[in-house]
């Protein structure tokens, strides 16, 4: 602790990201209260898509230890050296994944949220028997059934989970779902909600810096925050 000449404790200045980091985790907390959830049941993913180690490394000093990428390359290129430097760290692929590049994925995370069609969930259980790894598995869900979007349409969800269980032998934890952007993201929510209800499965990764709110008030258990914490994207 710093003192004034007076004796007086000087107010520690956090970095602006790991400032806004504790801000949205209040914001939260205050949005599982008013769902009357759990305390402590969402994690806060903060998506480090397009910032450089350098941005990222603030927030791991500080003891946040949840971080989510787009792409597997990019990942690849900054992840395993901060590994080597911050032990606990959990990472997430939030963005699409090519069937080419599932070895990276498992090798380099411990969660995918995009595993949207057969290719990707065979590719994907070939690699964690060779590498004898278990990773998190979230389906995605198209709620939206937006053409230029990936994603299991909705009235495709619950075949294709049975598919990824049965045929694939995957342990299917989750749901992972992207409202579209024009629409208010409530409903798109109740419905990943629901189909992840039926199917059994207890986790939803759903809502981001503009949503996360009304996500957790339908059962988000991750929320997926960027522009919220690190700032506009150059």
């Amino acid at each position: 602790m710093t003192y004034t000449p007076e004796g007086k404790p000087v107010p520690v200045q956090l970095p602006p990201a790991v400032e806004r980091r504790d801000h949205v985790r209040g914001e939260i907390d205050e949005a599982v209260r008013a769902a009357c959830r759990d305390p402590g049941s969402v994690t806060l993913v903060a998506i480090t898509k397009s910032f450089s180690a350098e941005a990222i490394k603030p927030m791991l000093e500080a003891g946040h230890r949840v971080f989510g990428e787009n792409r597997v390359q990019e990942a690849k290129a900054k992840w395993p050296n901060l590994r080597e430097r911050f032990p606990g760290i959990e990472l997430h692929l939030v963005g699409p994944l090519q069937s080419n590049k599932a070895k990276e994925a498992v090798a380099l995370f411990d969660a995918i949220h995009t595993v949207d069609r057969p290719k990707i969930a065979a590719a994907l259980a070939d690699e964690m028997a060779k590498q004898k790894k278990r990773l998190r598995l979230f389906v995605e869900i198209n709620t939206g059934a937006e053409p230029q979007k990936a994603g299991v349409l909705p009235d495709a969800a619950d075949a294709f989970i049975a598919e990824c269980r049965a045929k694939y032998g995957l342990s299917i934890e989750g749901l992972m779902c992207i409202p579209p952007l024009n629409e208010p993201p409530a409903p798109h929510f109740a419905l990943a909600s629901k189909i992840a209800k039926r199917n059994g499965l207890p986790l939803l990764s759903m809502g981001m810096s503009a949503d996360f709110a009304s996500a957790i008030a339908f059962g988000a258990t991750h929320v997926r925050i960027g522009t919220a914490i690190f700032g506009s994207r150059g």
